[in-house]
């Protein structure tokens, strides 16, 4: 346990489960007698990259049901894939490319707060220029969208076509395209989760090659 001590005993006490947390951990990981762990020292082999929302509730082992080492993670605020986006890009570079995954899988969540505020015109800081992401999606289905009147269902709405636009996105990258050149086992979905059941539900949005892009979009 650290000697750290702050002022603010709501800090103390946070800081203090955190670390008893990972004390907790740490026993489960001497005690274990799988080997996994010391397996998992010596390298990865992901078979699967999630690229999911930074929301604390939608954990990806946990929503998988996968042990450590099964799954590569890249979180960000609703699971976007923008093609400035270098952190993402590296994250997708080096889970095709090195750490060759099978599928890559775009997981959105009902009830999503960033595309909640995308919907709205508060303004909320920094995060308004990610958000912009979201309402470029909007304009694409404002039709379908604006004649929702429901908002819960609304925002669910969009969380799905949000899904569907990152999918598209990450496939007219050069890093999956050129992958499909070489090799036909890497699969690219879009699926949604159910906070409350924990299911994730499959929007039947996957990809296997460059042809079903449309011709403008795939490279050659």
């Amino acid at each position: 346990m650290s000697n750290k001590t702050f002022k603010n005993p709501i800090l103390q006490e946070t800081f203090n489960k955190i670390l008893a947390g990972n004390a907790a951990w740490v026993d489960e990981v001497e005690r274990d007698t799988t080997g996994l762990f010391k397996e998992l020292a010596k390298g990865q082999s992901p078979e699967l990259l999630w690229i999911g929302c930074a929301d604390s509730r939608v954990p990806a082992n946990q929503i998988t049901n996968t042990r450590p080492g099964d799954v590569f993670v890249h979180r960000n605020i609703a699971n976007m894939c923008i093609h400035s986006d270098m952190n993402m890009l590296s994250v997708l570079d080096y889970a095709v490319n090195v750490l060759k995954v099978k599928h890559v899988i775009v997981a959105g969540h009902y009830g999503c707060g960033g595309v909640a505020a995308a919907l709205s015109q508060k303004q909320f800081g920094l995060i308004d220029n990610w958000l912009c992401h979201i309402k470029d999606v909007y304009r694409l289905y404002r039709d379908e969208l604006d004649a929702i009147e429901d908002e819960t269902a609304k925002v669910n709405r969009l969380v799905e076509l949000n899904v569907a636009e990152q999918v598209f996105n990450l496939c007219k990258t050069t890093i999956v395209q050129n992958a499909w050149k070489e090799r036909d086992d890497l699969a690219i979905h879009g699926m949604v989760i159910e906070l409350a059941s924990g299911k994730l539900v499959d929007l039947n949005l996957t990809f296997t090659d460059s042809t079903q892009l449309g011709e403008v979009f795939a490279y050659k």
